[in-house]
């Protein structure tokens, strides 16, 4: 069944209106009107807290929602997976070219005019998108940040919420503009990318963003080799005389110490359990302070 009929349906039963399931997701009631008229693709259930919200108001089984969303979605991306996905609109493209480090932003803008929707314009994108994704996802429930960024963006809160709920559900392939002024935009304050090693830097709007620089880097790393403990450490475990009061967190500690050419002995593991003992070598939090 079509998660808009089922809802239809429950709303007949209980005698709910639009506007009742509306203020019971703190969404809009054009929201709701356009999700149940099926002009809109239900949001995915791990991006969105709506199901749950409008589950309780329709006093459905946990979960029933969120499970119909699920297969209508994949109902929807089995009859697109044969279509190519479309360029960048324009507007989009140029908010992120405007963003770029002016000293890269020419070879940039060629590379994109190049290679349109090519590989190095879906790299940015992708990784833009999934920073101010998780921005939202995280502040999603706070209403302090989503009236600060209602206030900037000149949206009611509940408008708000609808936005970044129809944000957390878009993929670089459906950018549309109302995303990138609402959250690209407000949210990201520059970024660079250093095109031999692919490692990007993006830096954060400080107003309205918890973290303000990220940073992605992509290393070739050989094979882990398997690191076998110290000869030192399994001698000073082995002996009581050394180890017998030491904690699993000591011993953890311990173990978790690295080293290059030196090797420890077992009296070197002995004197740094003692010094981690030792309150002379720490400082008192300062939120610890006269209690």
């Amino acid at each position: 069944m079509p998660i808009a009929l089922l809802i239809r349906n429950r709303l007949k039963e209980l005698g709910l209106g639009q506007r009742d399931l509306a203020r019971a997701a703190h969404v809009t009631e054009s929201y709701i009107s356009q999700l149940l008229a099926e002009k809109k693709l239900p949001p995915a259930p791990n991006r969105t807290d709506m199901y749950d919200k409008i589950g309780r108001a329709l006093q459905l089984p946990e979960g029933q929602l969120a499970k119909l969303a699920d297969l209508q979605r994949h109902e929807h991306l089995r009859k697109r997976l044969g279509d190519q996905p479309g360029a960048l609109l324009h507007n989009v493209r140029e908010l992120i070219l405007r963003k770029c480090h002016p000293g890269k932003h020419r070879q940039i803008r060629t590379i994109f005019e190049k290679q349109p929707f090519g590989e190095l314009e879906r790299f940015v994108t992708q990784k833009l998108l999934g920073v101010v994704k998780n921005v939202a996802r995280q502040e999603l429930n706070n209403p302090v940040w989503l009236r600060r960024v209602a206030r900037l963006s000149k949206k009611s809160y509940p408008e708000m919420r609808v936005t970044v709920l129809q944000f957390l559900d878009t993929t670089i392939f459906d950018l549309s503009n109302e995303n990138c002024v609402a959250f690209l935009d407000l949210l990201i304050e520059s970024w660079d990318i250093d095109l031999a090693t692919f490692c990007i830097e993006i830096v954060l709007n400080r107003r309205v963003s918890p973290g303000h620089h990220k940073t992605f880097e992509f290393i070739e790393r050989g094979p882990e080799v398997p690191s076998e403990e110290e000869a030192g450490l399994k001698e000073f475990l082995e002996d009581s005389s050394l180890s017998g009061d030491a904690t699993q967190e000591e011993i953890a500690f311990l173990r978790s110490l690295t080293f290059q050419d030196k090797r420890p002995t077992p009296l070197y593991y002995y004197r740094e359990i003692q010094s981690l003992r030792d309150p002379l070598h720490f400082r008192v939090s300062p939120g610890k302070r006269g209690r």
